[in-house]
C-alpha cells in the first residue's frame, strides 16, 4: 500500500479515483488497477460519509485543495446501489425501447440517479446503464429492507430491465447474510457451475 501511494504521488495525480484490491481470505490485498476518475458506485460512499465527491472533484479540478483529511473522513452506515440496465435479467441482451411508463422508487434513504421518463427512446449505441437504485440505513439489514421495497415499487415499462435480477440476489439467504465472494454471482444465473 505504501508503495501504491508512493507511485500516485509521483506522477502528480489529485483528484477523484478509485484504488481496486481484492481480498482474500487471509485478509492480503491484491492490487487490481487505479481508475482515474469518479466510479458509478459513488453514490455509496457519498453516502456512508457524507462527502459529495462530485463537489470535491469540481474543486479540485479548479484549484482547490481538498477539503478533508484521511482522519477527517467517518464511515457510517450502509449503503447499497444496483445498477438498473435495459438488459433481460437472464440473457444480459441489450434491450434498447421505447420507455412506456416510468415510476421511480422514493422515501427515506432511497436515491435514484436516472435521466429516464415515459416515452425516453433508450438508443443501442451506449452501455445499458439506465438508474442507479442507491439505499441507505443504518444497518445492513435496514438498507436490505429499503431496497427489496424500492425494487418492487420501480416500475420501468415497455423494456426489459435488471430489476428481477436484482430481486432475486436480495432474496438469497447468502446474500442477505454476507456470505458471497466474487464467483457468487455467476454461479447465481449459471455461468460458473
Amino acid at each position: 500500500m505504501a508503495k501504491l501511494k508512493e507511485a500516485i504521488k509521483a506522477i502528480g495525480y489529485q483528484n477523484a479515483g478509485t484504488v481496486e484490491f481484492l481480498m482474500d481470505e487471509k485478509g492480503d490485498l491484491y492490487f487490481i488497477e487505479v481508475n482515474a476518475r469518479i466510479q458509478v458506485e459513488h453514490p455509496v460512499t457519498e453516502l456512508v460519509t457524507g462527502i459529495d465527491l462530485v463537489r470535491e472533484q469540481i474543486r479540485i479540478a479548479d484549484g482547490a485543495p481538498l477539503g478533508m483529511a484521511q482522519k477527517d473522513i467517518v464511515i457510517q452506515g450502509h449503503a447499497i446501489e444496483c445498477r438498473i440496465n435495459a438488459e433481460h435479467p437472464e440473457t444480459f441482451l441489450p434491450r434498447p425501447g421505447r420507455i412506456a411508463d416510468y415510476h421511480p422508487p422514493g422515501g427515506l434513504g432511497v436515491r435514484v440517479d436516472s435521466g429516464l421518463y415515459t416515452g425516453y427512446v433508450i438508443p443501442p449505441y451506449y452501455d445499458s446503464m439506465v438508474a442507479k437504485l442507491i439505499v441507505n440505513g443504518t444497518t445492513r439489514n435496514e438498507c436490505l429492507m429499503r431496497l427489496r421495497r424500492s425494487l418492487e415499487e420501480f416500475v420501468i415499462g415497455g423494456i426489459d430491465t435488471t430489476i428481477p435480477l436484482h430481486q432475486r440476489i436480495i432474496g438469497q439467504p447468502s446474500f442477505i447474510d454476507g456470505d458471497y465472494d466474487i464467483h457468487w454471482l455467476e454461479k447465481l444465473v449459471g455461468f460458473k457451475k
